[in-house]
């Protein structure tokens, strides 16, 4: 189908992955056609990442806004980013990653949450794609990122729906380093000086966690500026 038929749901973090597929969603559909979706679930920066959805939806005229309240994970605990009492690791880029763990900052199968959400939502508004912007290698080593839980979500999606009803996930960011990331951001013009990364803080980057470092060592690797400010800026290693 053309882009002018068909409409799409964004789940929009406020973050920058999530800002880019939105960015992609909206070269293909059209502001007029893309719904946005964001999720509070009492993480530690939630005002920050509300502040980021709200500014990147009215940069691009998104009218169709859908904010839901997933408290429920403040309460399941489990990860440094909702509960308090479990510290944000800082300056331990790639430690996960070379001991096959799961960084303690892995909110227990969120995505699955946010994804339903926004194919309950794809569904009632006639939506044929579901945007999220998760990414696979060049990120914190997420389970509910690879390729393959999306290809099964694809799988309850189809069984899950009306007979009629059409809805694919749309990962289109997940294969990318996170330099192409911002290098795709750029040439659609997406407004990455208004998204938000940082786990720990809301009024500067802290610089130090997981989401801060891999988002430095992307402008790094892009040869351009990062405009949100940071409290710090090391030299970010490969």
């Amino acid at each position: 189908m053309g882009s002018n038929v068909t409409k799409a749901v964004v789940l929009l973090s406020g973050g920058m992955d999530s800002c880019v597929a939105a960015a992609m969603a909206l070269e293909r559909h059209g502001a007029g056609n893309v719904a946005a979706l964001h999720a509070k679930y009492g993480q530690r920066t939630q005002q920050r990442e509300y502040r980021a959805f709200k500014e990147i939806a009215e940069f691009y005229g998104i009218v169709r806004q859908l904010v839901v309240q997933l408290e429920h994970f403040r309460a399941i605990g489990g990860s440094a980013l909702t509960d308090k009492n479990i510290a944000v690791p800082e300056d331990k880029l790639g430690a996960g990653a070379k001991e096959s763990s799961i960084p303690v900052t892995y909110v227990p199968f969120r995505n699955a949450h946010f994804l339903s959400v926004a194919v309950s939502w794809a569904e009632a508004i006639g939506a044929e794609e579901v945007y999220i912007g998760a990414v696979a290698e060049d990120s914190s080593g997420y389970p509910d990122c690879r390729p393959e839980y999306y290809r099964a979500f694809q799988e309850l999606v189809r069984a899950g729906t009306r007979p009629e009803t059409k809805i694919e996930i749309v990962t289109s960011v997940i294969t990318m380093k996170k330099s192409e990331i911002v290098r795709r951001g750029l040439e659609l013009g997406a407004p990455l000086h208004l998204t938000w990364s940082c786990y720990q803080s809301e009024d500067a980057a802290c610089g130090a966690c997981d989401s801060c470092l891999l988002r430095l060592r992307a402008f790094a690797e892009a040869g351009v500026p990062d405009a949100i400010p940071y409290r710090r800026t090391l030299a970010v290693q490969r």
